[in-house]
């Protein structure tokens, strides 16, 4: 046993939800919410409460509306299935000691007409992010998307809201916005994917005016203690993304202001490819934002169970959000506990439909068991 971990430490959020440990399973979209109605059944509802020892849970990406979907088979917490899909599923979670957020998405223009019946996607600007998109008949190309009206930015911060209404009712401990990789907010953030000339464009404070009417939308339907933000500062070259010199002051903007919150936590990503050459860009996302926010932050991408437990004894973050390792150890928790070795995954299985690949990785518990 390795007890001493920092990892291993209790944490208690803003709010006052008490987690167990410092170990969270970051969002994974896992593509198995195959049926019409794309709302989580059975697998999911055994695939969370297989991970349920994790600090916190934060789902996978589900979309706010019909209009945020952008993936085949990815669930969505906007229609009266899912939010009884999803009560099973926080059940199970609760059941067995657990604690769940739900990663709130909308993909914005990496999407596909598809989707829409024809129409094309929306985002910030009429650019195309030249990616594929997985529909219902293969990867396609991206198109141009349409440019948001203002009442259509009023309707998915209304979405938002709604999508965040819904998660309560669905009995979850909280909420994180996803405004990263590419997808709709961080298409507002971004300089090169929104050109708008308008109150959402231009400005650093005007490509991030969305995200704080998101924020204080969703204050209304829940406590602000409840609400978590997910960003990727460095991001470029990934999901439609191109960084310039603009990129990372919008980024310590958005930081700063989110100290007038009150927010469960700040999560951030570290960059997933080498930015080391890219002068206007940083390398090291925890350790450069850490001093800019107050409240607690988490950090993800990269991380095994001796890196994460320096970035908190470093003091550069409070928690690590681990996803592929998650995929194939349910007990992640346990396993760093005892020092145990770690089972690989197997990548060919991680968007395809069914139980193999997702709720079948055995725990160390079940290998002893035989």
């Amino acid at each position: 046993m390795i007890s001493d971990q920092a990892l291993l430490k209790p944490i208690t959020l803003s709010g006052g939800l008490a987690l167990k440990n410092r170990i969270w399973m970051a969002p994974l979209t896992r593509s198995r919410a195959a049926n019409p109605s794309n709302k989580p059944f059975e697998i999911h509802e055994k695939y969370y409460a297989q991970r349920a020892s994790a600090g916190l849970i934060i789902t996978e990406a589900t979309q706010i509306s019909k209009q945020g979907i952008g993936y085949i088979n990815t669930p969505g917490i906007h229609s009266d299935a899912q939010i009884e899909g999803w009560k099973r599923v926080t059940k199970a979670v609760h059941e067995k000691g657990g604690h769940i957020f739900i990663q709130l998405w909308h993909v914005g223009r990496l999407s596909h007409p598809d989707f829409h019946n024809g129409k094309l996607p929306l985002a910030p600007s009429a650019i195309n992010p030249h990616e594929k998109s997985y529909t219902p008949e293969g990867f396609k190309e991206t198109v141009t998307p349409k440019e948001m009206t203002r009442e259509e930015i009023k309707q998915t911060v209304q979405d938002f809201k709604n999508a965040g209404k819904n998660a309560m009712e669905a009995g979850f401990d909280g909420v994180e916005i996803h405004g990263s990789n590419g997808y709709l907010l961080h298409q507002f953030f971004n300089a090169t994917s929104n050109v708008r000339r308008d109150e959402y464009g231009g400005s650093i404070e005007n490509r991030a005016k969305i995200l704080f009417e998101i924020i204080d939308a969703l204050k209304e339907v829940m406590p602000e203690q409840k609400i978590g933000l997910r960003l990727n500062p460095s991001l470029t070259g990934e999901f439609g993304t191109t960084a310039d010199e603009q990129t990372i002051p919008t980024f310590e903007y958005i930081v700063k202001k989110l100290n007038d919150y009150d927010l469960a936590y700040l999560h951030l990503c570290e960059p997933s490819s080498d930015v080391s050459d890219i002068p206007y860009l940083v390398s090291h996302i925890a350790k450069h934002f850490r001093p800019l926010y107050k409240g607690t932050l988490v950090i993800n991408d990269g991380f095994d169970r001796e890196k994460g437990n320096k970035v908190i004894e470093a003091g550069n973050a409070d928690a690590v959000a681990y996803g592929t390792l998650y995929i194939s150890n349910p007990d992640l928790v346990e396993r760093f506990e005892q020092g145990a070795e770690l089972a690989s995954p197997d990548q060919k299985t991680f968007y395809t439909p069914g139980e193999k690949g997702y709720t079948d990785y055995p725990s160390l518990k079940e290998i002893k068991a035989g």
